[in-house]
């Protein structure tokens, strides 16, 4: 699919574990400036962003994106996904070796620019703990990135669940892993956008609902970053993005990871009175939305274009 501005590519490749996942490119019409790796959120998929992406392609912003192991059509395709692909399938060491492929991806395709790894709530988290992972075979991509964006970052969850609640889905997880539980979020705290909250509950590709390694994974790993990921940050730039009436995650988690971490290079730009979707709200919402991540993208182009063409 093309426009003038823009072309988005839809394919299936063959990534970690020999998982079939689908994935989307959008190349700008002119050389691009960056390309940014994006991470969807819980129990979504990529084509819940075909409005903004195509807006960062036009700013000469590419992006590489896929339906996450577990979710999406690489969970549900009945053509073309893995014969052990399912829905909520997944986990966080499976998830940083996906992440960790992506990011191969989009170097081997758009060599020679810098490359920015991008996640939206619980892709945000796992933008955050790859960046912080401490695991030895990942140290060269997380520093081969030029910088962090998360959105509404899952670092901790606006009404936790209860701690009994937590323990005992821990112990059920070790005997079935992948038994798929309700992991229900109201619709309406997603953005003020009705039409938006509408079009959630009508896809087919979404489902509320998780396994309990991942739904657990997803929930210890965030607080982890906390405790423990904000003494690991790396020498790299990072941008976060946060609605201050957030229902889902906390904002304040977000403020007070950027507060931790030592870095020299961080930025965090709260909306005021926004909801989860940053990308969902009204239009000048969104046009703020993406301007922020495309000013923080210029803005460390540069230093990094520099880097990447050294011997």
């Amino acid at each position: 699919m093309s426009n003038p501005n823009h072309t988005m590519t839809e394919r299936w490749l063959t990534g970690s574990q020999e998982t079939q996942f689908y994935t989307r490119t959008y190349t700008p019409s002119t050389s691009p400036k960056a390309v940014i790796v994006f991470l969807h959120g819980f129990a979504e998929h990529v084509g819940r962003y075909a409005h903004i992406h195509p807006v960062l392609a036009e700013r000469g912003v590419a992006i590489f994106t896929f339906d996450q192991r577990g979710f999406g059509r690489t969970a549900l395709d009945k053509e073309h996904k893995s014969k052990t692909s399912a829905w909520g399938r997944t986990g966080w060491t499976d998830q940083l070796e996906d992440v960790n492929w992506a990011i191969g991806v989009a170097k081997k395709e758009f060599s020679g620019i810098p490359v920015f790894i991008m996640g939206h709530s619980m892709g945000g988290g796992e933008a955050l703990g790859f960046a912080t992972t401490k695991e030895q075979r990942y140290t060269e991509t997380v520093a081969s990135l030029a910088g962090v964006i998360a959105t509404s970052p899952l670092i901790e969850q606006t009404t936790p669940v209860l701690k009994l609640v937590r323990w005992l889905g821990g112990k059920a997880a070790i005997i079935s892993p992948y038994m798929v539980i309700p992991a229900v979020v109201e619709r309406s705290h997603l953005s003020h956008n009705a039409a938006a909250n509408e079009a959630n509950a009508k896809d087919p590709l979404i489902r509320q609902s998780g396994s309990l390694r991942g739904v657990g994974d997803m929930l210890t790993e965030g607080e982890k970053l906390i405790t423990e990921g904000c003494n690991n940050w790396p020498k790299k730039p990072v941008l976060f993005l946060h609605g201050t009436d957030d229902k889902v995650t906390s904002y304040k988690a977000t403020q007070r990871f950027h507060d931790l971490i030592r870095a020299e290079d961080k930025k965090i730009i709260l909306y005021p009175d926004q909801y989860h979707e940053l990308q969902n709200e009204a239009p000048e919402i969104q046009q703020q939305y993406v301007n922020d991540i495309v000013s923080f993208v210029e803005a460390h182009i540069l230093s990094t274009s520099t880097a990447v063409v050294e011997p």
